[in-house]
């Protein structure tokens, strides 16, 4: 039986456990979960995860939900040490969880806290604070990137590279400029030319980028 992934597409760390499986080459069955339409909320799916966020997995009788936690499980079951996660690589595997903290912890809230304010809070315009938090947020990660291809720095990519790719598409697609951050924009390019999957992240990430710059004045970020 494949895994289910509940799924919306709008959803940054929802596209990164699908990215994920694309990159296992993994048999999973997506199954919609609309947020804008509360379908998080109904009886059913409030059965299967009772904090009713998205993504969720579930494999027979096991249900996971957060992305990053799904994404090392994935690997972890359905393709021990590989380059994705090595386990056998303790440094790597420590430097790749420091980054989906990165991710969850600095990079994707300082996105998240953006575009939620102006899609669902009636802002038109972004304040200082917030775009100077992500800015520097950015700024870091340019400073990981220093002379290498990968955020964990090793030859291939991994699911630190995953998440944090599916992070900074959704503020791309809305207009934010990575010309300061040239290492950053390097890698950026890397990903969404490497990436097993990019092209339906790209496309939801496009999506929810054209909602934001919609509600935005003069419709620029």
């Amino acid at each position: 039986m494949p895994v289910t992934l509940y799924h919306f597409a709008p959803s940054a760390p929802s596209r990164s456990s699908l990215l994920t499986a694309r990159a296992l080459k993994l048999d999973v069955d997506v199954k919609i979960v609309n947020l804008y339409a509360k379908e998080q909320l109904k009886p059913e799916f409030i059965s299967i995860n009772p904090q009713h966020c998205i993504p969720t997995l579930k494999d027979d009788d096991f249900v996971l939900w957060e992305s990053r936690a799904i994404n090392s499980y994935l690997v972890n079951k359905y393709a021990a040490n590989s380059d994705l996660y090595p386990q056998s690589d303790t440094r790597t595997t420590a430097t790749i969880n420091r980054l989906l903290y990165f991710d969850a912890g600095s990079l994707y809230p300082a996105i998240r806290a953006i575009c939620v304010s102006i899609l669902f809070m009636s802002e038109t315009k972004i304040s200082k604070d917030k775009r100077d938090k992500l800015n520097e947020v950015f700024a870091h990660l340019n400073t990981f990137l220093e002379g290498c291809d990968w955020v964990a720095k090793g030859s291939n990519y991994t699911i630190a590279d995953i998440a944090i790719a599916a992070s900074v598409s959704s503020i791309v697609a809305a207009g934010w400029d990575l010309t300061p951050f040239p290492n950053m924009k390097r890698w950026f390019d890397k990903c969404c030319a490497t990436l097993p999957g990019y092209e339906d992240n790209k496309e939801a990430a496009e999506m929810y980028g054209n909602a934001v710059r919609s509600k935005l004045d003069k419709g620029e970020i």
